[in-house]
């Protein structure tokens, strides 16, 4: 027996409309499952530093532990390191003020890591500058004044999160280089990835305790760094000496 189906003009084009709806449902899923780019900027806007010209910049970025990040400060006093940014969360520096002074007194620059630990692209405005104005008063309260950098505290950020920055007198900065030691790889996996910088390049890097390679890893990445003539400087001195690069997000 044969059946035949008729499909008329009405019923086709839903057809065709349930198809193209997936269609885009499945790309957005995708998209979404894909890494976050490496920096933002809003067009005509704010910018988010990622990269700039020449020199090379390493950051630490420390939330949480009290335990791996003064080996990491031990080594670069140890190996001459004169010029690095770390990005500390504000309620992490609130429990460990000898470490923030001492991360001070070694002439080191410092950066916000927001206060807690939140998704910045997840939160409505007034507590993007709620989480900024906590951090900030945690290091007042440390008599460490004129911050500018900000670096979002899951690395997550958007263009409501550059302008609120912006508005705060901050700049935001992502990195061009991820080592990746959070995931504790292994040590030779962390070199490898950081061998990948070059002249320009922000290196992110972690002191937190989750971290458990770094220390073992940084005076190898180090010698690298040394093999390759490249200078050491701050974020702020990168920003300063070279023009640094953004991507558009919308």
């Amino acid at each position: 027996m044969n059946f035949f189906y008729v499909l008329n003009g009405k019923s086709l084009k839903q057809i065709l409309l349930v198809v193209i709806a997936a269609f885009f449902t499945s790309w957005f899923l995708y998209m979404e499952s894909i890494v976050h780019l490496p920096a933002f900027s809003a067009k005509d806007g704010p910018k988010a530093v990622y990269k700039g010209e020449k020199d090379l910049a390493l950051t630490f970025n420390i939330g949480w532990g009290d335990v791996k990040a003064e080996p990491i400060l031990d080594i670069l006093k140890k190996e001459g390191v004169k010029s690095a940014t770390f990005f500390l969360a504000g309620s992490w520096a609130e429990r460990h003020p000898d470490l923030v002074a001492k991360i001070v007194k070694e002439g080191y620059e410092i950066g916000i890591l927001g206060y807690d630990y939140e998704d910045y692209t997840e939160l409505e405005e007034h507590k993007i500058r709620r989480d900024l104005a906590k951090a900030q008063e945690a290091f007042r309260k440390l008599n460490i004044k004129d911050i500018k950098l900000v670096r979002a505290p899951t690395g997550h950020f958007d263009q409501k999160t550059l302008k609120i920055a912006e508005r705060m007198g901050y700049t935001v900065v992502h990195w061009s280089i991820d080592s990746k030691d959070w995931t504790n790889p292994g040590v030779e996996v962390i070199v490898e990835n950081v061998s990948k910088a070059k002249k320009g390049d922000i290196v992110l890097l972690h002191a937190s305790d989750s971290a458990k390679q770094t220390a073992k890893a940084l005076p190898i990445i180090l010698d690298d760094i040394k093999g390759k003539s490249l200078k050491l400087v701050t974020v702020s001195e990168m920003i300063a000496n070279a023009d640094t690069k953004t991507n558009e997000i919308k």
